[in-house]
């Protein structure tokens, strides 16, 4: 799913100027605009008091934090959706800190198509968000079966090289065939997947890029 018809602002925080650099070549303007980038907890908080974000992007370790509890400050005190990278070593116990509040994962190093894909599925996750705020109904109910969707949906993108689109496509099929909620698909799939401890070493669909970014 590409979005469209607005831009999305984003807050890059990263202590290394090439994994910087990288990422913010790999945002086209015409969808994320604008880019802030900083390179320390303290001062993404200060931006943050400052500006809402709808997507904030967390190369961990920073320099006077890991980065965990930034990301899970993001998704608890404000609207925009948050994503973690995090060295592959790493990838396990982090994602197991931060899944529950809804900060996405990802291990480094990584493909250019993952880092390219994944503010897509970012924007994905904010559009969800938004509408279901304009509606105001039964908001925090809404917002929890969608976070643990895209979860889900994270975890097809990771383990079977699924696009967002793909990801989103099988779990309604899933929930159409067998009768039962999206919620319930999602729970199977995390269920399924999360007993793996090294994400990245399951093989990916033909045709799925693998050209690693050095920078990470």
């Amino acid at each position: 799913m590409v979005c469209q018809e607005r831009t999305y602002s984003v807050l890059l925080v990263s202590a290394g100027e090439k994994f910087a650099q990288t990422v913010m070549g790999l945002l086209p303007p015409s969808l994320y605009w604008p880019v802030t980038v900083v390179k320390s907890t303290g001062e993404a908080r200060r931006a943050m008091m400052g500006k809402q974000y709808d997507m904030v992007l967390i190369n961990a370790p920073l320099p006077d934090d890991f980065g965990v509890q930034l990301a899970i400050d993001v998704c608890a005190r404000s609207d925009a959706v948050a994503l973690l990278f995090v060295r592959n070593e790493l990838f396990q116990e982090v994602y197991d800190k931060v899944t529950e509040h809804g900060v996405l994962t990802l291990s480094k190093p990584t493909s250019t198509q993952m880092v390219t894909h994944s503010p897509q599925v970012l924007c994905a996750v904010r559009e969800r968000l938004r509408r279901l705020g304009e509606k105001q109904a039964s908001v925090d109910e809404k917002i929890q079966e969608i976070r643990l969707v895209n979860r889900a949906k994270w975890t097809l993108i990771q383990f079977l090289g699924m696009s967002e689109e793909e990801a989103h496509r099988y779990i309604e099929k899933q929930a159409m065939d067998n009768r039962i909620s999206r919620r319930e698909v999602a729970k199977r799939v995390l269920h399924t997947y999360n007993a793996d401890p090294q994400p990245w070493t399951q093989p990916l669909r033909p045709g799925f890029a693998m050209s690693e970014i050095s920078a990470f």
